[in-house]
């Protein structure tokens, strides 16, 4: 996936708006070497360039390789490196078209000879020779300092029934009712079967937003003999691997650090985390362009801690003090603060966050009354989706679970009865969906009690144990779930002495890194 280019049909991106083209001198025509057009001003938004419609200067435009901003014209020019993406880097108070499903269209896919043939998901048609001028539409909008963004991790659908189970537990219940300017998918957008990518996209699309999405492993052309050409579909879909674009004050970067490959003797292919030189030599270039007090947003689809070449990208950003990363593909969320016990140089350590999955547990696990499987996590956590408000070059991010409230965010695992006198031998667990190593958490058994921190420790959710063997105990066709991990988000503490009896509240609050506090109460009974 790391080859410096590649994009979508020439004629596709013409009949959406993405690309215009404008005639050029004669003299122009001949120089193959190098691709130019305009960035313009779509006062009418039709995606073409009109008379009257300006170009826009300052604006950067990459061919993946490097970085140019555009004359007080409008004007760019960029080398051709074989087959080549030209993008957009969608500056502040502007947008590109969009397709009918919400996918933004800020590229141009330069590929003569089209995708190889013989994979199982069809790759892009040849496009044919350079045009000559590659015109770059952007209509003007609002964006304030303060936003909001979504955020999903593995959606990864099998097939179309998986994809109804996005629709029914995390799509519709946000429809006209969210604050989001825009969302972003970070990677396994499908679960090896590509065909799912267009329903998947309808679907999401009825959000009403923009959608970027982020290459995961699970998105390949597995017949693909070279990294390279393992992502032909999804570049045919969504365009290129790597890109960046601004909103409000804040650089988002989409990275793409799967990098696939085949056994020359055994043809077993496989993958490994890796971002690749050419890749961090574009980034590179792409933040020089970037002042130091902007907050950049790299997102990747395996984590960080899990790709090979981490302190290539350590060395990019460990000058900048805003930088927050996010990826997805374990399947359970966690929080990671990257020190020097990472080979990190930073004075202050680098957040990464391992977002919540939509897929949770893959779809699997026994259906609820809907029909449609609980998929836990394997960390005890629901499935479901962030919610980032970013606020200048600062950020909060907020866990939502599928289909539950905003005030859904921990879990207290008590007995349901003790008797009095043993009491204090009983451990309170508490799974705080998304804390970290930073969230402070407090017990308080009764409504006379005083508030008690909890201590954070190493263990498995209780719950999820017991849905696990319930599950597996089952005589059903559903798919059974993970096994258990060591949560990374559990506290745990013992409760008091000699309690009163009866049925008493054990309160829990906690305060995540943001300073966001919520509350969760479970009965148990005094005997």
């Amino acid at each position: 996936m790391h080859r410096l280019g590649k994009l979508a049909s020439f004629a596709s991106l013409l009949a959406i708006g993405a690309i215009t083209l404008r005639p050029q001198p004669a003299e122009t025509r001949q120089e193959t070497q190098f691709a130019g057009g305009v960035v313009f001003n779509d006062l009418n938004r039709n995606g073409r360039r009109d008379p009257g419609e300006p170009g826009l200067g300052g604006v950067r435009v990459s061919n993946q390789v490097d970085v140019v901003r555009t004359d007080r014209r409008g004007n760019w020019r960029l080398p051709v490196v074989g087959d080549t993406i030209f993008f957009v880097v969608k500056p502040r108070g502007w947008m590109t078209p969009v397709t009918d499903d919400q996918l933004p269209r800020f590229f141009y896919i330069h590929k003569p000879g089209g995708s190889p043939t013989g994979t199982k998901f069809p790759g892009l048609e040849p496009t044919g020779p350079l045009p000559p001028s590659i015109d770059f539409p952007l209509h003007a909008q609002e964006e304030p300092r303060k936003f909001q963004a979504l955020f999903f991790g593995d959606p990864q659908p099998r097939d179309k029934r998986e994809v109804e189970y996005i629709a029914h537990d995390i799509v519709e219940p946000l429809v006209g009712r969210h604050s989001a300017r825009f969302g972003v998918t970070l990677g396994d957008i499908a679960f090896d079967n590509l065909s799912t990518f267009e329903p998947l996209n309808q679907t999401i699309a009825l959000l009403g937003i923009p959608w970027y999405n982020v290459i995961g492993n699970h998105d390949l052309n597995f017949e693909a003999k070279e990294d390279r050409y393992s992502d032909e579909t999804f570049e045919r879909v969504y365009g290129p691997n790597f890109y960046s674009f601004d909103h409000g004050p804040v650089h988002f970067v989409v990275l793409d650090n799967v990098e696939w490959s085949r056994h020359a003797e055994t043809n077993l292919g496989r993958y490994v985390g890796k971002f690749g030189s050419a890749q961090l030599a574009w980034l590179k270039k792409d933040l020089e362009l970037i002042p130091k007090d902007q907050l950049v947003v790299l997102m990747m689809h395996i984590p960080i801690p899990n790709t090979e070449d981490r302190q290539e990208l350590y060395r990019l950003i460990e000058p900048r003090p805003y930088v927050l990363s996010v990826a997805a593909h374990t399947h359970y969320q966690q929080h990671h603060f990257i020190d020097a016990k990472d080979g990190w140089n930073a004075p202050k350590p680098h957040h990464h966050v391992v977002n919540v999955t939509t897929s949770g547990s893959w779809w699997q696990g026994a259906p609820d009354e809907t029909g449609i499987p609980h998929t836990t996590m394997r960390d005890g956590a629901p499935n479901g989706y962030a919610i980032f408000t970013f606020d200048g070059n600062q950020y909060s991010i907020e866990f939502r679970a599928a289909r539950r409230p905003a005030s859904y965010q921990m879990e207290i695992h008590a007995p349901e009865t003790v008797e009095r006198i043993q009491a204090q031998d009983v451990e309170v667990l508490v799974n705080v969906f998304g804390g970290s190593e930073r969230s402070k958490v407090e017990m308080r058994f009764g409504e006379r009690g005083q508030w008690m921190p909890m201590a954070k420790v190493e263990r498995r959710d209780p719950k999820y144990e017991a849905v696990f063997e319930r599950d597996k105990a089952l005589a059903s066709p559903f798919r059974p779930l993970p096994g258990p991990i060591n949560s990374p988000h559990i506290w745990a503490l013992r409760l008091p002495a000699m309690p009163l009896r009866g049925v008493q509240p054990i309160h829990v609050r906690t305060t995540d890194m943001f300073g966001q506090t919520y509350l969760a109460t479970r009965a148990i009974e005094i005997e």
